[in-house]
């Protein structure tokens, strides 16, 4: 907390970049899956379509050891252990020599991906007071959403000019460079592991075995290892705020991946796009991420600061997490309005623009999902936000996985009318979760404490 502003910009600012590009990597390979079937003489499509989602899938069971350790070890030997192994697993991608190879590495690929998209809320915890953290997180949530975003346009240019293995090598040359600014610049920021480490220099140099860390909770290896490993997966049992805040974020998360998994087709056959043009159709939900990232960044700490104010509802100026989850009251209804008309005008073939801007409307929405939820379980859990987050990855991972599995089946059964407004029913059932725990959130979180695990 008391770094020098440049160091904190550069930790924030280099774990960002990860998040940005780990999610990347998720999408990035997607316009390259024809020419990868075509090369090992493989014509499943649902093997096509896994080769792509089993990267979300790595993210699913990365954060259920990557969160505990970094909570037990500290988080920077985390993030450079995990550059590393991204950067190895990129390049056996491109190395691969069958789809199951291919398939296999994509999977580890996903699993050190996951790192800084885990890791990076709990460091933007540890450096930055609560009342600024609208702007940083602001930018952490947009990476994971724009990403994937960004992946298949970038993706479907460099696969036409150069194949699909250079998807990975272009993957790899950026990972390793960020990777060496992460060893040039980022520090331990875990407030535990950076006390405990001070403990034990002053142990050593006054011979005195009594010193002990504010936080040292007298427990051995074993027992701290135990309980940090089991931590993410009991808060999100036991939790009931996180389990209906992931079960959210995860229906969203899925939504995405799958209208990324639609949009080349949908295009291709309702207007008749070509292949290198049909990747820009991406845009919209872009469009609609920065938007949001605007709008609910701004308001955050504003209304976290106006809610703060001692009044008689608030004696004690309490800066309350579910103070994070107002903007979404609002903003989530743009989630089930955007996908009814990018639904309905795509299946009336209205003009293109029309349904872009039914997805630009879905991503602002998609962006406040993440960011007050993001924003809500950083300061909920404070010390322990790393699990959290780990929990809800681990849901939301799932649902990016397996749901795009569905898509061109719904589609052919119910049209892209009738499809995406089943989606946009589901959206609006959600929508009174982020109203009734703003109501009673405050009770429910202090029935469970994270630290008591």
């Amino acid at each position: 907390m008391n770094w020098p502003t440049w160091l904190k910009a550069a930790n924030v600012g280099l774990i960002s970049c990860l998040t940005f590009i780990t999610p990347l990597a998720s999408s990035m390979f997607a316009p390259g899956v024809p020419q990868v079937m075509k090369e090992f003489g493989n014509n499943d499509d649902l093997l096509a379509d896994f080769v792509v989602s089993v990267y979300v899938l790595g993210f699913a069971f990365g954060p259920m050891f990557l969160a505990p350790m970094s909570e037990l070890f500290g988080r920077l030997w985390i993030y450079h252990a995990t550059n590393v192994g991204f950067i190895v697993f990129s390049v056996l991608c491109a190395e691969s020599s069958s789809v199951g190879m291919l398939t296999a590495c994509r999977f580890f690929q996903g699993v050190f991906g996951a790192a800084p998209i885990t890791n990076g809320g709990g460091t933007i915890a540890d450096v930055i007071a609560q009342e600024k953290r609208g702007a940083a997180l602001g930018i952490f949530a947009l990476a994971p959403v724009l990403g994937p975003v960004i992946g298949p346009v970038a993706g479907g240019f460099l696969v036409a000019a150069k194949g699909w293995r250079w998807v990975f090598w272009v993957l790899a040359i950026i990972g390793g460079a960020l990777a060496l600014l992460c060893l040039a610049l980022l520090r331990e920021t875990y407030a535990s592991v950076i006390l405990e480490r001070k403990a034990a220099r002053l142990r050593k140099q006054t011979n005195n075995s009594g010193l002990r860390s504010q936080m040292d909770r007298n427990l051995n290896v074993k027992q701290l290892f135990l309980r940090a490993i089991v931590r993410p997966s009991r808060i999100l049992v036991f939790s009931p705020i996180v389990s209906a805040l992931s079960l959210y974020m995860g229906v969203v998360y899925g939504y995405q991946y799958l209208l990324f998994s639609t949009f080349t087709k949908a295009f291709q056959d309702q207007y008749g796009f070509s292949t290198s043009i049909v990747g820009l159709t991406f845009l919209g939900l872009g469009v609609g991420n920065l938007i949001g990232l605007a709008v609910i960044s701004s308001l955050l700490d504003k209304i976290l600061k106006d809610r703060s104010k001692v009044t008689e509802a608030n004696p004690d100026g309490e800066r309350k997490p579910e103070y994070r989850l107002i903007p979404l009251e609002w903003s989530s209804l743009s989630l089930p309005v955007g996908l009814f008309l990018y639904g309905w005008t795509i299946q009336y073939q209205v003009h293109w623009i029309v349904p872009l801007i039914g997805t630009a409307i879905y991503g602002f929405g998609q962006l406040a999902v993440f960011l007050c939820i993001m924003s809500y379980l950083i300061d909920a859990f404070g010390m322990y936000a790393a699990s959290a987050l780990a929990a809800n990855i681990v849901v939301r991972s799932i649902f990016g996985a397996v749901l795009p599995l569905a898509g061109a089946r719904m589609y052919t059964v119910l049209g892209y009318g009738w499809g995406n407004s089943l989606l946009g029913f589901i959206a609006l059932a959600l929508v009174p979760i982020p109203i009734l725990l703003n109501r009673h959130g405050e009770t429910l979180r202090k029935r469970f404490d994270a630290s008591r695990i």
